[in-house]
């Protein structure tokens, strides 16, 4: 068991979350000690419910989901059910889950278990806003330098941002969270738009996954189908970016990445370029270098990544 990298899954399920959930629970790897939900592409009381369906979906009842922020740390919530529809999973019919969240709260389930565990073994991996890991290196600092690594998906500097001209929308949504992690001493290493935009779903890797006749072959196909269409009628591609994904795919294969240990500071200032990465690529700035920024992604090895590893579930 030892050798099994612990992490935990911050998500606000979303198609592209229920994806890298479901590509975490399928590789030996990892060790998913608990989900825990946080508001974003749609409120938390979907957010939560959905990361349940998705633990049912890849026959993982048994995984931990916990409930954390309703909303970010200052400004009012934003969410996208323009891109995911309703319910965050719109595209296959998954039943209601019978699983039952953890009494516990999200924030007090990460502070305790990074205090519990061994220094430096317990990796973060959010796939949302940052509101419930902010809060919990705000409530107790200590447990910033004891973080193995947080690899987070968020932000976009040579693609701008998808949700304003600037900014991410996971970043955008809770800049003021960003802002605390991005500055809490961690090791951070981020998938921004530079890599997901690679990392496109077209329609021969849909039927790839629709092709292994599974049930969470089908619903991944489904879900990706839903999902592609607002990116294919804004960007006029042949597929959709598969962002969240790409934080798993790293844990497995970092080789798959390329990118640079650079500064990487967050706005939460200026209402036209609100949550914007200010990513010093050149190294412009004497600000402290605080994250590995990704650049480039094998999107060929990660999709046979992610095929292979579906391939392990029911």
């Amino acid at each position: 068991m030892s050798d099994k990298r612990k992490i935990i899954i911050d998500t606000d399920p979303g198609q592209d979350d229920a994806v890298a959930i479901l590509l975490a629970l399928a590789s030996p790897e990892l060790d998913v000690l608990g989900l825990t939900a946080v508001a974003g592409n749609v409120p938390l009381h979907l957010t939560e419910k959905n990361a349940m369906k998705i633990c049912e979906l890849a026959g993982k009842p048994d995984t931990k989901v916990f409930a954390g922020a309703v909303r970010p740390l200052v400004r009012q919530l934003v969410t996208a059910e323009e891109v995911h529809g309703k319910t965050g999973l719109n595209g296959p019919d998954l039943p209601e889950p019978t699983m039952k969240l953890q009494e516990q709260h999200a924030v007090d389930f990460i502070i305790e278990t990074i205090m519990r565990e061994q220094p430096a073994t317990v990796t973060l991996c959010p796939l949302g806003p940052l509101t419930n890991i902010a809060l919990a290196i705000s409530r107790e600092p200590r447990i910033a330098p004891r973080i193995q690594e947080i690899v987070l998906m968020g932000g976009g500097l040579f693609e701008g941002g998808n949700v304003t001209p600037t900014a991410e929308f996971n970043i955008y949504v809770d800049p003021h969270a960003a802002d605390i992690v991005m500055k809490c001493g961690a090791p951070i290493v981020m998938m921004p738009l530079d890599v997901t935009h690679q990392a496109l779903t077209t329609a021969k890797r849909i039927a790839a996954l629709r092709a292994l006749g599974t049930r969470v072959g089908v619903a991944t196909a489904e879900l990706l189908e839903f999902f592609e269409r607002f990116d294919e009628d804004k960007y006029g591609t042949d597929g959709g970016p598969l962002h969240d994904p790409c934080v798993i795919a790293y844990l497995l294969k970092p080789e798959l990445f390329k990118g640079r240990f650079i500064n990487v500071s967050i706005e939460t200032a200026s209402e036209l370029t609100m949550g914007m990465t200010v990513a010093d690529w050149w190294g412009v700035t004497k600000r402290e270098k605080n994250a590995t920024y990704m650049r480039h992604v094998d999107h060929e090895g990660f999709y046979t990544l992610l095929t292979e590893r579906l391939a392990r579930l029911p």
